[in-house]
């Protein structure tokens, strides 16, 4: 049941936690006072840490205070730290939430196409607006017209001319409404023609096709035009349910066969024929060499070029004492480590450098005294780098989970809250230089391209901020809002900007990390990251995590469209990387997957044959035995390097295409 009793007890400990509400109702983008007392048995005030957690979709709270995302019932769940030389059960308490959307009080109604014609179909974008100026998620229309006998509309608003005259649409919800008037006249084509596309294609590959309405007058502007396709399997296949996708002329296919492309107006129907055949671009991927760790967690990877011209990777570790791995990974088929450092820390989960090598900055993440920050390196001798300085300020000593390294400057989250840049020109003096927060959201990561900061903030998205490019106006000193990219998941982890040079589009691709497996069939044990245990049979079991892959067409970045995904359903992404047009990435249990994203984007990718090739590293000997936990990975002078949480650094190869797959 959501609803658990209040006041729940640890067996032993005698502790008791009291919330004060003990049922919080809330409205969508309100805000409430949460306070949690802790009671040993006999009724005294326990002054112990008292920690939060919350779905992140729908809930955040931070500071005695939480605030409200999402719609629904949830559950805030409060635990106690255990006081010194207290023995016993964690005492924990559920508090249920309830949260609903405030009142709609605009709609804005814009339709397909201005004209509309007998006979032919004009569709609808509503949006729903609160008072606020926030939109509503999938909000359930009532669309109505005066007249049905001129223009009748179904129920997602898509209205089709009857007859000539007027007749006005009306979309209502939650006693908000808009209306529209349409003009609906006579047919006046004669001819319809489709233009675009190509006769063959490859699965994956988008075409464009336009049409054209003539009349006797010749073209006839704004002609509304309804797309589909017929579908006639390759041999090799049996007809699936869903073979392509078609959307305002723009089609892409997922399967190998014969498609028939249809323009429908009226009674006037024109088609083309597109040959498709498979993408045939898998490739054998090889293993050349393991770095192995086997005594903790592995976390994030970095691999670059030294200042004395060989190649290093360093490697972090997750929840673990606070070491970092320093590898020569010049021949990767005989990787090894050469140093490591140990920090006061718990984790070290990021490890950056500059693309000269000059430098090195490592996270801290659970430092004993609560003093976290980032550690810098002198990496003059690279395989033995030097601590040079630390940095512990302007709040990054809350922990700083990410980093982004350029050559005078990192950016650092600081607590989760924001991101700091720290000038690093001297790496033995390294000086706070601004800072970028953005309001009521959490920071998970942050990458910069040409001067632009994006940052993943969970629920909004990723954050684009003017941090030297100047054509917002930003400088380094002074960072500037660009704007921002939400999305219905609403779990924003990772980002990577990537300009496509065929296409000249620029894309974000921007990862989700979602734990457990939500609303997939898929089950199984819950997560116990612990090495397994033979006398209990407890511990080994990897945990279960979900999300896709988000690709926006960021080319215009006022108008960001949401475009395509990469979505392997029992797995979830983690970080990525491309390079020329190959996506590289990290999929937790899936693996590593090397993906084709070359082309104009659009569907999932993962349905279109565009997978290069996937890797999944097992190792009896790992952390949680055979258990894979892709992490990142990153291309490297013909390599691909990639860690594992569970076994430590591994670097692979992809077989040139002309050798055939046994």
């Amino acid at each position: 049941s959501l609803f658990l009793p209040i006041g729940l007890t640890g067996q032993e400990s005698g502790l008791r936690l009291v919330a004060e509400p003990e049922v919080i109702s809330l409205e969508v983008g309100s805000s409430a006072s949460l306070i949690v007392r802790v009671f040993d048995a006999s009724g005294t005030l326990v002054d112990v840490p008292v920690r939060y957690a919350a779905p992140r979709q729908a809930l955040r709270v931070r500071n005695g205070v939480v605030q409200a995302f999402s719609a629904g019932n949830f559950e805030i769940v409060a635990t106690a730290a255990l006081p010194a030389g207290v023995r016993g059960e964690t005492p924990t308490l559920q508090i249920p939430v309830s949260i609903s959307w405030p009142g709609i009080t605009a709609i804005d109604l814009n339709p397909s196409a201005r004209v509309l014609f007998v006979g032919t179909t004009v569709t609808h974008d509503a949006i729903a607006f609160h008072a606020d100026g926030t939109k509503r998620p999938a909000p359930a229309f009532r669309w109505t017209t005066s007249d049905p006998m001129v223009a009748s509309v179904d129920p997602y608003g898509a209205v089709t001319g009857q007859a000539e005259g007027t007749a006005t649409l009306t979309a209502s919800i939650e006693g908000a409404s808009s209306e529209i008037l349409h003009t609906v006249r006579s047919f006046p084509a004669t001819e319809l023609l489709i233009e675009g596309g190509s006769d063959e294609a490859r699965t994956g590959d988008v075409l464009r096709f336009s049409a054209t309405g003539l009349g006797p007058e010749g073209r006839i502007e704004d002609f509304p035009v309804t797309w589909a396709y017929t579908f006639v399997p390759d041999d090799s296949i049996r007809a699936p349910g869903s073979a392509a996708i078609m959307n305002d002329g723009a089609f892409v296919a997922e399967v190998p066969g014969r498609y028939t492309i249809l323009a429908l107006s009226g009674v006037l129907t024109s088609r083309k024929t597109v040959l498709v055949h498979g993408r045939g671009i898998v490739q054998l991927i090889e293993l050349q060499g393991q770095g192995a760790v086997r005594s903790s967690h592995t976390s994030d990877l970095w691999v670059f070029e030294g200042l004395d011209g060989r190649d290093y990777a360093i490697t972090g570790t997750w929840s673990a004492a606070g070491w970092a791995y320093f590898w020569d990974v010049t021949d990767p088929t005989n990787m090894f480590a050469t140093d490591s450092i140990q920090l006061d820390a718990r984790t070290v989960n990021d490890v950056k450098a500059p693309p000269s090598g000059r430098y090195a900055a490592l996270s801290r993440e659970g430092a004993s005294n609560r003093s976290n920050g980032v550690v810098i390196l002198d990496m003059a001798d690279p395989a033995h780098p030097s601590i040079a300085s630390t940095f512990e300020t302007h709040g990054v000593t809350g922990g700083v989970h990410n980093m982004f390294a350029t050559e005078d400057y990192l950016f650092a989250l600081a607590g989760g809250d924001k991101y700091v840049i720290i000038d690093v020109r001297d790496p033995y003096n390294p000086r706070y230089v601004s800072e970028y927060n953005h309001p009521n959201s959490r920071v998970h990561d942050v990458w910069v391209h040409d001067g632009i900061a994006y940052s993943s903030e969970w629920e909004n998205g990723v954050v684009v901020v003017d941090v030297g490019n100047g054509r917002w106006g930003g400088t380094i000193e002074n960072p500037v809002f660009v704007t921002n990219v939400p999305y219905p998941v609403g779990a924003t982890h990772a980002a990577f900007p990537y300009h496509q040079e065929s296409t000249g589009k620029f894309y974000l691709f921007l990862g989700d990390e979602m734990s457990g497996s939500g609303n997939e069939p898929w089950a199984g044990r819950g997560n116990d990251n612990r090495p397994y245990n033979p006398n209990t049979g407890e511990g080994g079991v990897q945990g279960r995590m979900r999300g896709y892959l988000h690709i926006i067409d960021f080319t215009d970045p006022e108008e960001p469209l949401d475009v395509a995904r990469y979505e392997i359903p029992e797995s979830g992404t983690h970080n990525l990387w491309i390079e020329d047009d190959v996506l590289y990435q990290a999929h937790y249990k899936g693996g590593l997957r090397v993906v084709d994203i070359s082309g104009e984007l659009m569907g999932n990718l993962a349905h279109q044959g565009r997978e290069i090739a996937v890797y999944k590293p097992q190792d009896p000997g790992g952390f949680l035995r055979n258990q894979v936990s892709v992490w990142g990975a990153q291309p490297h002078k013909g390599y691909v390097f990639f860690s594992d949480m569970n076994s430590g650094l591994w670097a692979a190869k992809l077989s040139p295409r002309s050798r055939p797959i046994s």
